[in-house]
This record gives structure tokens, C-alpha cells and sequence, in this order.
């Protein structure tokens, strides 16, 4: 759809509502695991939490000192980690007997439910290590629900391409067009979109106007809603409230675009482990100490 057309749709249906940026940030430099260096967009001190999703780290760098040693073996209990990849190679190791690398394009969602050992290692010693570690949170009813994963190689994630040329990833959620994500995941509905978009080129996405949405640019500059603010390049902008994004891009682009059902429940945080009272985290830390994690 075009930026014309989309605005004249809007015109005539009172039903289609554009999301406009709400927040622009370009987080603040971390380190995780054992000394990996990242960009930590959602989960600081400016922006906490964006329900249901806990943090959002961002890691690029071709200089093997900054993410060789990696994130050795650590606990989760509560939430769900996703792994996206665009540079590089990541092996997972976990203490349920599961392994496997993920590769450019490829996708991890792990639900850690109960509670999980695992590791991710880079498996190279030299390049661009690229991507993206999401954390997003489970109800409550399901924070000790069983372990599981869902594991897709770049083949195996849906591509739909532009009229102009541009490609979207689907690797959660469903497109207008009707392309499927391959992760399916009942417990928040998200879309996770990867999309590469021409100069001059628009996308617009139906999005439950109940769900919080974020876009991360990659590389590039957006254009955002009728009022056309500009997200660039290694900056994240929360959307307000609608039911369509309208995103133009002002240069070849290549975005993220992220969208969840909050759970509005409480939140309690510790470390590796999110449940909803400190009392649970409690137990996760007994447990965990304990040998009760798969």
C-alpha cells in the first residue's frame, strides 16, 4: 500500500487508526554474559519494560574480543528468549540434552517455563557477529509450564516480497498478504517481522490495537505515521496506540517490527528469573540451587 493510498484509506474508514511514534531511544551500551558488548534497548533505566516484553538487546560488532567469550551456561525461569540472527553463528547448548546452532536468519524461541540451563557460544573466532536477544514475558498461569523451544533456519522462515523489490521475514505473526510466521505462540500472539524496504517504499501492518509495538531500524531511516517522525539508523521508537503501522522508507531500510498482548500482571525481577511476587523468585533461586531446573 501506498503512502497515498494509506491515507486516503484512513480518510474514509473511521476503523483504520495510524500508529504514531510514541518514544525514540537508542538505549545504553552493556555487557552481558561474559563480557559480551551490546547496545541494551528495552530493559533500562529509560525504558524498563514495553509488556510483555523485558528486554531487547542489540549486538553488531566484527572485533572477536567483544563477543568470544560468550554466555556460558546460566538459568532462566518465567519468560521466553529470542534469538534472532543476521551475522554469524550462535550454539546453543542446554542442560535438557538440546543443541544447535543458529545461523544468519535463523530464529530461536525458547520458552524457559520451569526452568532451564543453557548456554549460547559463538561459533566462530573471527567476523560480524550480528542480532538480536528478545525477552518476553510468560502469564502467569504458565511460568512453570514445561520447557520447549522452536528452532527455524533461514530456509525454513517465510520470505514475502514487495511489489518494489523489498523482502519480509515472518517469523512470528501473520503479514496482510496472509504469510505465516513459522513461530507459533499462544501465550502473548506476537508478530516479529524482519523487513527490507526500498527507497521511496511504504509497508503497512494490521496490528491489534490492544498489543505494544516497537520497530528497530537496522540500517537506514523510517518515516513514521501521518506525522512522518523520523527513526534512524540503531534506534528503536515504541508506536502509540492504532490498529496500522504506516512506515515509509526515506532510504533503502531494513527495520525490525515487533508486536505483543501485554499481560498487565505484576512483575517481579531477578536476575535470570521473572515471575510475579518476590516470594516466587525465591523459590526459583531454591530451586534452581537445589538441581530442580530441567
Amino acid at each position: 500500500m501506498s503512502k497515498e493510498t494509506l491515507e486516503q484509506a484512513s480518510k474514509i474508514n473511521e476503523n483504520i487508526t495510524i500508529r504514531e511514534l510514541r518514544h525514540l531511544t537508542q538505549g545504553m551500551p552493556a555487557s552481558d554474559g561474559a563480557g559480551v558488548k551490546l547496545t541494551r534497548l528495552i530493559g533500562t533505566p529509560e525504558l524498563n519494560m514495553l509488556d510483555p516484553f523485558l528486554m531487547l538487546d542489540a549486538f553488531e560488532s566484527d572485533n572477536a574480543d567483544d563477543y568470544i567469550a560468550g554466555f556460558p551456561p546460566h538459568p532462566h525461569r518465567g519468560f521466553e528468549t529470542v534469538t534472532y540472527m543476521l551475522a554469524g553463528r550462535m550454539l546453543h547448548k542446554d542442560s535438557a540434552g538440546n543443541e544447535g546452532v543458529i545461523a544468519p536468519n535463523g530464529v530461536q524461541w525458547m520458552t524457559a517455563g520451569r526452568g532451564i540451563i543453557h548456554s549460547e557460544m559463538p561459533e566462530q573466532e573471527a567476523g560480524l557477529m550480528q542480532g538480536f536477544q528478545l525477552w518476553v514475558n510468560l502469564p502467569a498461569k504458565e511460568k512453570l509450564t514445561e520447557p520447549q523451544y522452536q528452532e527455524f533456519p533461514a530456509d525454513q522462515i517465510a520470505v514475502e516480497t514487495t511489489e518494489s523489490g523489498g523482502e519480509i521475514r515472518v517469523i512470528a505473526g501473520q503479514t496482510n498478504a496472509g504469510t505465516q510466521g513459522a513461530v507459533v505462540n499462544e501465550f502473548v500472539k506476537p508478530t516479529y517481522l524482519d523487513i527490507i524496504l526500498k527507497q521511496g517504499e511504504s509497508f503497512s501492518q494490521s496490528i491489534s490495537s490492544q498489543e505494544n509495538s516497537f520497530i528497530y531500524v537496522i540500517s537506514g531511516t523510517l518515516a513514521v505515521g501521518e506525522k512522518q517522525r523520523l527513526v534512524t539508523e540503531k534506534q528503536l521508537g515504541i508506536l502509540a496506540e492504532g490498529n496500522t503501522t504506516a512506515l515509509y522508507a526515506d532510504t533503502d531500510t531494513r527495520f525490525i517490527l515487533v508486536s505483543a498482548t501485554p499481560l498487565n500482571e505484576p512483575v517481579a525481577r531477578g536476575g535470570p528469573f521473572v515471575m510475579n511476587t518476590q516470594d516466587e523468585l525465591r523459590q526459583a533461586v531454591d530451586d534452581y540451587h537445589n538441581g530442580k531446573f530441567a
